[in-house]
């Protein structure tokens, strides 16, 4: 058996050689070792069932044999030249993506993280419509660079302490905490209205886009009503701002569909994505209308954008959602997900609300005031991982569990899960 340091050790060099902002979960996290499609193993040897695939990352598993055969032959003939060279994967990856992506989408580029590609997409909305002011949600996520950061409307992410100007926050379509006091259908769809006077009256009428993910991730997994892309997307052709949705988180099946964009019958101008594009390998890209691409005129490149092993994954990413039906296992496994929850809210309603689409599920904890309940969401979770279930949390308040698990997760694996789970509520609520 191979000696491992363990976690008391990784944690005192993480103390002394890592930037105090990287946390990590648990009160006595384990050490991942080994990853074999929806399971995880420490560094004893105990398995876990994994519910959150690294936020959203591995989505065909853990090792996936035919991806890790693809990226394993691709290091034996050629790693990296940079994309000012020729190589086949990178335009064949693109064509992939033109494909499988909605509406007229057709040319990418090639990055290597979501923030990166997010930061590429906005910059392309300025360099189309000549704008330099952007509409972001409240409680949205889109990286860690300048620009990106200041588009996030969430605090604990928001570092910089001078965020960049002429950057304007809608509010999020959560109708659990509407921030409108509304309740929908009756509402009307209010909180996309308001896009009209944020647009009229708090812009200079110099917006390039309006960004956003189609569910919230980071937020609390929000999931909007059915017409509300559509209301944006209306608001915003009327004012020629472009339409960015950041599919980082929720893309490649993760949802039902390949992009969850597609569950609200709406087309973006661009759309960004990365993570389970590579499972694993770092790789990003943001893609566009070729008309608004096609301004991108001026040098542009990124070194390790589109090399050849990333985009290897990639393409045995999209072979394997589509030849293993993975966006039906989304649905069927969700399905079952989302009803073994509202069946443990029916008899413990420290479940306040259950919420999703497909394999991206969150169960939002309360008190009886309704105020969040962050304290035995984390009491929960430690529980969880003690018993070999790895959950994610997330939400404003940090009160939301999170199940975004590999979609080749099997009917088992979730019964065993809710079983677990009714079990730690019992014990905590």
């Amino acid at each position: 058996m191979t000696n491992y340091i363990g976690p008391k050790e990784i944690l005192a060099k993480k103390k002394k050689y890592i930037m105090p902002c990287l946390g990590h979960f648990y009160q006595n996290p384990p050490e991942f070792v080994k990853g074999r499609m929806q399971y995880l193993y420490d560094s004893t040897g105990k398995e876990y069932l994994d519910l959150f695939a690294g936020v959203s990352v591995i989505n065909c598993g853990h090792c996936n044999p035919e991806i890790t055969k693809a990226v394993c032959a691709q290091v034996n003939d050629l790693q990296h030249v940079c994309n000012i060279y020729l190589t086949e994967n990178f335009v064949n990856l693109a064509e992939k993506l033109a494909q499988i992506t909605p509406g007229t989408l057709q040319k990418s580029f090639f990055c290597s993280t979501g923030t990166e590609a997010n930061e590429g997409a906005l910059l392309l909305a300025q360099l189309y419509t000549g704008n330099n002011e952007f509409i972001g949600l409240r409680h949205g996520l889109h990286g860690r660079t300048k620009l990106t950061m200041s588009l996030t409307g969430i605090s604990m992410w928001r570092t910089d302490p001078h965020p960049v100007g002429g950057i304007h926050f809608a509010p999020n379509p959560n109708c659990y905490r509407c921030p409108l006091k509304k309740h929908y259908p009756e509402c009307d769809l209010e909180c996309a209205n308001m896009l009209e006077d944020i647009i009229s009256y708090a812009t200079a009428d110099k917006v390039a886009a309006f960004i956003a993910e189609p569910i919230q991730g980071n937020g609390g997994i929000i999931v909007p009503p059915k017409g509300y892309f559509k209301r944006v997307k209306e608001i915003l052709a009327k004012h020629h701002i472009l339409l960015i949705v950041d599919e980082v988180q929720t893309g490649f099946a993760r949802t039902g569909k390949m992009f969850a964009i597609e569950n609200f019958d709406t087309t973006p101008d661009i759309m960004t994505m990365a993570k389970a594009l590579g499972n694993g390998a770092p790789i990003s890209a943001f893609i566009a209308r070729p008309e608004i691409a096609d301004i991108y005129v001026k040098p542009g490149a990124s070194t390790l954008g589109g090399n050849p092993v990333s985009t290897a994954a990639g393409i045995a990413v999209v072979k394997y959602i589509t030849e293993h039906n993975l966006m039906e296992n989304a649905r069927q496994r969700g399905a079952q997900l989302k009803k073994g929850l509202q069946d443990i809210q029916r008899n413990h309603p420290l479940i306040g609300d259950v919420r999703g689409l497909g394999l991206m599920v969150g169960a939002e904890l309360v008190n009886k005031d309704k105020s969040p309940a962050a304290d035995k969401l984390d009491k929960i979770v430690e529980q969880m991982k003690d018993d070999g279930f790895i959950i994610g949390k997330n939400g404003i308040a940090r009160n939301v569990l999170a199940f975004q698990p590999p979609l080749v997760i099997n009917e088992n694996d979730i019964n065993n899960m809710l079983e677990a789970l009714e079990s730690a509520i019992k014990k905590y609520e």
